[in-house]
């Protein structure tokens, strides 16, 4: 009980201590999330230009969703940015993240949970082997193996073992003489 009470005097000190002011300024100015939420479909081409430096793209590269695609209206005046793969991207440039190859204040495509470091992609990266080469290889696989079984179904390919001696009347199957 004794230990109650003193949490509770311990709590009241520590709420009737107020907060230091950088801390929480530096908290409400750290992150303005109203900043990067997509404004309004961009109706003209000063909305447009204004959009592009919104997402630090090129005029001439920012391309909004189209109004008419499905969603397209609530997306708002966010880019219509490309697929890239984590693996497509070149792994010698001196990216400010490199283990995601990205850089600092980049616009992110809106499907980029899709293509992580951390996640099989394949977008924009050439396969290493065709479609058909891999069909190929997997059917003559299966029809080597297939032949193997069967032609080899009537050889015995396990050891020769005698007769199960069984218990019998008058059948002496254990000799108990001394070891010598």
């Amino acid at each position: 009980m004794a230990s109650i009470a003193k949490i509770i005097q311990l709590s009241k000190q520590l709420s009737a201590k107020p907060l230091n002011p950088y801390f929480t300024s530096s908290i409400r100015n750290a992150v303005h999330l109203r900043d990067y939420m997509p404004s309004d479909y961009p109706k003209n081409e000063e909305e447009r230009k204004k959009a592009a430096r919104k997402y630090n793209l090129h005029p001439d590269e920012y391309v909004p969703f189209p109004k008419e695609s499905e969603m397209g209206e609530y997306r708002g005046d966010y880019p219509n940015l490309p697929l890239i793969g984590h693996a497509a991207k070149d792994p010698y440039y001196p990216w400010d993240m490199p283990g995601d190859r990205r850089n600092y204040k980049e616009t992110l495509p809106e499907e980029f949970d899709m293509i992580g470091p951390e996640k099989i992609d394949w977008i924009g990266t050439k396969p290493r082997i065709s479609n058909r080469k891999a069909f190929v290889t997997f059917f003559s696989f299966v029809t080597i193996f297939v032949s193997v079984i069967l032609l080899a179904e009537d050889y015995k390919y396990f050891p020769a073992v005698m007769e199960k001696q069984w218990p019998q009347a008058g059948v002496k199957h254990y000799t108990f003489d001394p070891a010598k």
